[in-house]
């Protein structure tokens, strides 16, 4: 007993990373047990953090840093990962750099070998600072015990100051080992305030040249998400009469999708965005980080946005500003912070065609309401499932469950998003940014690790509490990493899946088409795939159960479903097995295999009749608004038909 007591009392060095833990909130470590983080993990044990921190068991390193992720984006606070020397750093890249272009303040703490011996290349060994660098704020190897708490405190501090971001820290193992005194510990972690208001002049002009506008668009990036700037950005969309689009693959819920502004996302095709963005004479860019969400891009055709469009940047971080157009008017501060005083003087010089817009801009969001209920109403008549009958079925069960700020909707649903974006129950006051999780990398397979961390976070920071976790994810993606259910049921996590069952990989199918599309009449290339069908962007024969493969790493509660109307009803089983019994469920739907793909770039314009007679299954567009501008200047070709009388739609890009 006297040994034990002796052993609680000694601290060591592997004790200032609980020091910190204990100060910021954090309740959670997430890695792979290495023999050189296990001084590290043995932390968890000691009296002071024995059911306060815990160390959470992932059976892979992405894993790990894609469960950090997860409880980061929810709490606010950063999420730290313990990984093991060269193949831990190695293993978790994909998520590294998810972090990283979603601005996520991750630590990661890497076991490197003994100090002594790392020269004479041992096993597992390597330069991990080179490996980490480039998708990291900071990367740093520890050069001495002594200066542990320095590189500490200063890697917290840059995690979390704005723009967050990803740090790494390369910790030799017998570094962590030096016995301490019992009041060496770390003083604190300085904390930058986000809140930072941008320069007067700045705000000033830009409000003379947003007040000047005659058709002003916004675009919305991940930062206005991370500033819960909903309200200050919503007062300006009124204020100037300007759709909304948010930045492709935002990692946030960056506007609410039951304003009328709303616009969703840009899309991932240069033609595309050229086109949207060819009507406006200004552009207000708010923390507008990922500006190029594209595969395929060609400098003979012009830059995404056109040069008629001056641009207005607001931004937290120099990078994002004329990072890839040149902006008439640049502010440098928070986007929360700044918007008031911006939208104050706008209010006062508000461009003469404010109201109009709007008055066009609500027109066109009623109609487009319309038309997706009428789709979703469609979707159920349909032989096989729709991705819309999903997230319909979703939207109504969160309404009669009384699940608003209760749900957390992670997704990786990518063949599905236009559905899952405008359905879902993402606006005020239901939800908040952070009620929609998705990353702005797109390495595939980080859903279903984050959703460990997500269901971890027990309050997030923007008044969501989790109760219940929807991961939507397609097949191919969930194959990634289908251990993360070993995970969730030996930490008794519960977590609805969604399986999104195509058997393929159908956002390869696309972006095959767009390479044709690019480069298949282009001079000097001609190409054109052997087969437009290949086999190995599928994934059939053998055929296997989701559920049962869920059931093997420990998750007994499934189902599989293969009609519209059995959707709502195994979605309701799966929302009582998490809320009710405490459980995960699997339900994997077997989305309809005649789906096509998205209609050839030919009948983009012709009505929705004629395209859906080649794509039924194929969703209603979100920007409606762009079709109103776009008649009026004769932008688009003359339609054959106004509306299907049947479904009452059209197509609008």
């Amino acid at each position: 007993m006297k040994e034990q007591q002796t052993a609680q009392a000694t601290r060591w060095t592997r004790d200032y990373v609980y020091d910190i833990l204990r100060e910021l909130g954090i309740g959670y470590l997430f890695g792979v047990p290495g023999t050189n983080e296990i001084p590290i993990i043995d932390g968890c044990e000691a009296p002071e953090n024995k059911d306060k921190i815990r160390f959470i068991e992932c059976l892979h390193e992405n894993i790990a840093l894609g469960a950090a992720m997860g409880y980061s984006r929810l709490t606010g606070k950063p999420g730290v990962v313990i990984v093991h020397v060269t193949p831990g750093i190695g293993h978790c890249l994909g998520n590294l750099y998810n972090a990283w272009k979603s601005r996520m303040p991750i630590v990661v703490l890497c076991g490197q070998q003994q100090n002594e011996l790392v020269t004479q290349e041992p096993l597992l060994a390597s330069n991990l600072v080179q490996i980490a660098d480039q998708f990291t704020k900071w990367s740093h190897e520890l050069r001495a015990w002594e200066e542990f708490p320095l590189v500490l405190q200063r890697a917290f501090k840059e995690a979390m100051a704005p723009p967050a971001g990803p740090v790494f820290l390369s910790l030799p193992w017998d570094f962590t080992l030096r016995k301490l005194e019992p009041d060496e510990r770390i003083q604190g972690v300085t904390r930058i305030h986000p809140g930072f208001i941008g320069a007067p002049d700045a705000v000033k002009q830009a409000a003379q040249v947003l007040g000047q506008a005659r058709d002003p668009v916004i675009i919305v990036g991940d930062a206005v998400g991370q500033g819960n700037a909903w309200d200050e950005v919503q007062e300006l969309a009124e204020l100037l009469g300007a759709p909304v689009y948010l930045e492709g693959f935002s990692s946030m819920a960056n506007f609410p999708n039951n304003n009328y502004h709303w616009q969703g996302e840009l899309p991932g095709d240069q033609s595309m965005i050229q086109k949207l963005l060819a009507p406006h004479d200004v552009a207000f860019l708010c923390g507008f980080g990922s500006q190029a969400q594209l595969a395929v891009f060609k400098y003979s055709e012009k830059s995404l946005i056109p040069d008629s469009v001056r641009c207005v940047y607001l931004a937290n971080n120099t990078w994002d500003i004329g990072k890839n157009r040149y902006g008439e008017v640049a502010i440098l501060g928070d986007i929360k912070a700044t918007l008031p005083g911006l939208n104050q003087l706008v209010a006062q010089a508000r461009p003469a065609t404010a109201q109009q817009n709007n008055t066009k801009i609500w027109d066109a969001a009623r109609k487009r309401e319309q038309t997706w209920r009428e789709f979703a109403t469609s979707a159920l008549k349909a032989p096989g499932i729709w991705g819309v009958t999903v997230a319909d079925s979703l939207r109504e069960l969160i309404a009669e469950e009384k699940l608003a700020k209760k749900f957390v909707y992670v997704h990786e649903a990518v063949s599905d998003a236009t559905s899952f974006q405008m359905l879902l129950p993402l606006g005020a006051p239901e939800a908040a940014p952070t009620s929609y999780y998705c990353v702005a990398g797109g390495s595939l397979g980080w859903s279903m690790p984050a959703s460990l961390g997500t269901q971890l976070a027990l309050e997030g920071w923007q008044g969501i509490t989790p109760e219940v976790v929807i991961n939507a994810v397609g097949d191919g993606a969930s194959l990634f990493y289908p251990q993360v259910w070993w995970t969730a049921a030996h930490r008794k996590l519960p977590i609805l899946y969604i399986i999104m069952n195509n058997t393929g990989y159908r956002t390869l199918q696309e972006g095959l088409q767009q390479v044709i599309k690019a480069y298949g009449s282009a001079e000097g290339f001609n190409w054109r795939p052997v087969t437009e069908t290949p086999e190995y962007l599928t994934i059939r024969d053998p055929s296997f159960s989701f559920v049962e493969l869920a059931k093997a790493f420990g998750l007994p509660n499934g189902r599989v479903v293969t009609r519209p109307r059995e959707v709502k009803d195994a979605l309701k089983e799966g929302i009582d097995c998490v809320r009710l019994h405490k459980q995960s469920f699997v339900l994997e739907v077997r989305l309809d295999p005649r789906s096509p793909l998205k209609p050839p770039e030919e009948v983009k314009e012709a009505s929705l009749l004629t395209a859906q007679a080649m794509s039924p299954s194929m969703p209603p567009p979100l920007h409606f608004y762009f079709r109103a501008l776009a008649r009026e200047r004769n932008l688009l070709r003359a339609e054959t038909q106004e509306e299907s009388p049947s479904q009452g739609m059209q197509i609008v890009f």
